[in-house]
């Protein structure tokens, strides 16, 4: 029975091309290298002595910085080509965050997250092109909920490793392990990878595209990354207010909230994979899910409002985790699916955009929640936005309906 299970869930994984789980293999790397960002908050409010506004316009800063990169990553892929924005973003971001570390004022923070995530966030439209170039089309779900298993197995192993970093050696050892690990990963896919032209879309199924002369007029695409960018700044929690709650509130050692994080990391990666599988053969509307998975993080939010038993953090989790699943695979595959030929590098940076703005709205209205009235108020307010986002996601669903049919006439 066991051995039948494994064997299931590993016939989940074939089909990929080798470049495709190349680039799974330097996003893993990448990813469990990325422990800064889990503790960035803790570290500029416990290690600087920075107060919660201060923390909040660093954030905005750093999401400022992921939008503009966001959107000249995918402008430059389609007019330069992904590879090369991949190496430069990886490279140069490496070498930038050893220089982090001994930047510690608050207005060099301010530029120096700028900038850094300006460069850094190059990288996410261009490696998302990269999948439609590497992958067959009727892999692309698959291979997004491929790269998608290697962060969140990197995000499970970060964190952890994380908290024993800091606990050991200080903050400062994360700045190196990070830089370093950009570094390794760029190398590996530079000497595996050969630059490879974007192939034509054969995909005769993909009856979600519709062909626009822009995307500023795809009025469907804007209220699905309205949607997106609810779901964002939900998720953001997990990073910017929540590890500061685990330790205000319950007086959790970063051990604890890493390990919390992990367990998020180590459920994506066994669960999500099948569940993606199962919805692509059963033929499930991919936006549909989203808004499942919406709501699931809504009620996650909610479940913080239990604020006297450390248990609910676990439960909190495992909602969570359950939304992401439903949420960020089928996001990805439904942006990249209403891009036109030779747009999606504009597409994909417009949705990745939506995430770096949901991270500077996310850090500074939690924090500014938190600090004028309390972590009640913030969960309160982000589970209400969360169910705002449904009711959006529900009147997207009949807006490509009705496209649909229109189409057909």
């Amino acid at each position: 029975m066991i051995k039948k299970i494994f064997h299931k869930y590993i016939d989940n994984f074939r089909g990929f091309s080798r470049e495709i789980w190349i680039l799974t293999l330097v996003t893993f790397i990448n990813r469990a290298g990325t422990m800064v960002l889990p503790f960035l908050s803790k570290y500029l409010k416990e290690d600087l002595n920075f107060s919660l506004s201060q923390v909040g316009w660093i954030m905005v800063s750093f999401g400022f910085g992921s939008m503009l990169g966001s959107w000249l990553g995918g402008k430059l892929s389609d007019k330069i080509g992904f590879y090369k924005i991949m190496i430069f973003s990886l490279f140069t971001s490496g070498i930038l965050l050893f220089a982090l570390q001994y930047i510690t004022t608050y207005i060099g923070l301010l530029i120096s997250m700028f900038v850094i995530m300006t460069v850094a966030d190059m990288f996410r439209p261009a490696m998302f092109v990269s999948l439609g170039a590497y992958s067959k089309p009727e892999n692309r779900t698959r291979s997004l909920t491929l790269v998608r298993l290697a962060i969140n197995l990197g995000f499970a192993t970060g964190p952890a490793l994380g908290g024993l970093i800091i606990m050991s050696i200080g903050y400062k050892g994360l700045f190196w392990v990070d830089g370093i690990t950009c570094l390794v990963a760029i190398i590996i896919f530079a000497l595996l990878v050969k630059e490879k032209v974007k192939l034509p879309d054969t995909d005769k199924n993909k009856q979600e595209q519709v062909f626009r002369s822009s995307v500023f007029k795809d009025r469907v695409y804007w209220l699905f990354l309205t949607m997106c960018l609810i779901t964002g700044i939900l998720f953001f929690q997990l990073f910017t207010t929540i590890p500061l709650y685990h330790k205000d509130q319950f007086n959790l050692s970063e051990l604890d909230t890493g390990l919390l994080l992990a367990l998020n990391g180590i459920l994506v990666f066994f669960l999500e994979m099948p569940f993606v599988n199962y919805i692509e053969k059963h033929n499930i509307n991919r936006l549909k899910i989203v808004v499942y998975g919406c709501l699931g993080m809504a009620l996650s939010l909610f479940l913080l409002l239990v604020n006297f038993w450390a248990g609910i953090l676990v439960i909190m989790m495992i909602v969570m985790t359950a939304g992401q699943m439903f949420t960020f695979p089928f996001a990805n595959s439904f942006a990249m699916s209403r891009a036109p030929k030779g747009h999606e590098g504009r597409y994909m940076a417009i949705f990745t955009m939506s995430y770096s703005l949901a991270h500077i709205i996310s850090a500074k209205t939690g924090m500014l929640l938190i600090d004028t009235y309390s972590y009640q108020t913030n969960w309160f307010f982000m589970g209400s936005i969360g169910l705002v986002g449904v009711l959006v996601g529900i009147y997207t669903l009949k807006l490509v309906k009705k496209e649909k049919q229109l189409s057909i006439n």
